[in-house]
């Protein structure tokens, strides 16, 4: 049933977005089509069109309180499989961090001195078969990134540039982009006001179409990715701009271009700072900047947010357990 429900998505969208009164002047708009060009009101028994739009309403009105209830249902399990997830973790580290350390024997002064003079001698030793040993890393390293790096500039160079939006300005139109939505702004080079019945925008799951009637289309192809169809848009501005609105289905990911024949953009120089993080939920917005975080600290070399986590309970471990020797231990 799903396909044939939403057959004429499209259509009816584009009608919606035309009655600037909402649904209450979309549906008067239905009564009077089946009133003026139909029976539907005199054609059966007294009393029998007015039980079919109850019968409708009903049943739709049923379908929508399922619907969001399942949805409510799907949310909560998830919170709670998420929370079950992140105790579990939390025991496990727990459990790792308080295993059976090495047992504390009581030695006499003479040989605790002595062991203590043994232990500075090997961990002076150790420090600079270490700092050697970084030295050599780091060298390597450096030339390995910027092998890495000159690899990366050569496969991204023939790339645009993200404009401030996130998106791209393209010769007849420009596009913008956050986590979740997309926004075109296509302008009409025309010396008349256009009016909607002039324009032709036909929004699927994967492909768009933008252009007016008896002229080739200014978009069209198909979607980097699908969106929702039932929550985008497009409105006519000033009789010259339409801006059509896209709402991502998948939103943990930037897109490159609009429709697979745009040219691409880096989105490696995306800027998160542009992308409206504010208006996630917070447990969305959470794992994006702490995504966004964890790829700033590799790039630089530095430890992630777990494994920044991870020493922290090393060095609290280690102060509040001074008597043993983790000179020699190693952690990962």
């Amino acid at each position: 049933m799903g396909d044939d429900e939403e057959k004429y998505d499209g259509m009816l969208l584009v009608m919606a977005q035309q009655h600037e009164g909402g649904v209450q002047e979309l549906v008067n708009t239905f009564f009077s089509f089946l009133r003026r060009k139909t029976d539907f009101f005199i054609g059966g028994d007294t009393g029998a069109a007015e039980m079919l739009v109850k019968d409708a309403f009903a049943n739709h009105s049923k379908l929508a309180l399922e619907a969001h209830q399942e949805k409510q249902k799907k949310q909560e399990n998830e919170k709670k499989e998420k929370a079950k997830r992140a105790a579990k973790l939390a025991e496990e580290e727990r459990k790792k961090t308080n295993k059976d350390g090495p047992r504390i024997q009581e030695l006499t002064d003479e040989e605790a001195e002595k062991l203590q003079s043994e232990l500075d001698k090997k961990k002076k030793e150790e420090e600079k078969v270490e700092i050697a040993t970084t030295n050599a890393d780091k060298s390597e390293e450096k030339e390995k990134g910027s092998e890495s790096e000159g690899e990366e500039d050569e496969k991204d160079k023939d790339k645009l540039k993200p404009n401030a939006g996130n998106g791209a300005d393209l010769p007849n139109y420009k596009w913008t982009q956050t986590l979740s939505e997309v926004d075109l702004v296509v302008p009409f080079d025309v010396k008349f006001r256009i009016k909607g019945r002039d324009v032709v925008v036909d929004i699927q799951r994967r492909s768009l179409k933008v252009g007016l009637k008896g002229h080739p289309p200014i978009v069209e192809g198909q979607l980097y990715n699908e969106v929702k169809v039932e929550e985008s848009s497009w409105l006519l501005d000033d009789g010259k701009v339409v801006v059509v609105h896209l709402e991502k289905i998948n939103k943990m990911e930037w897109w490159n271009k609009i429709v697979t024949t745009d040219p691409e953009i880096n989105t490696k120089k995306i800027c998160p700072e542009n992308s409206k993080l504010s208006d996630l939920d917070g447990e969305t917005r959470g794992m994006v900047e702490k995504m966004m975080y964890d790829q700033r600290q590799k790039s630089m070399g530095l430890p992630t947010s777990e494994e920044q986590k991870k020493q922290d309970i090393l060095k609290k471990f280690m102060a509040q357990h001074p008597e043993m020797d983790f000179s020699k231990a190693k952690f990962s």
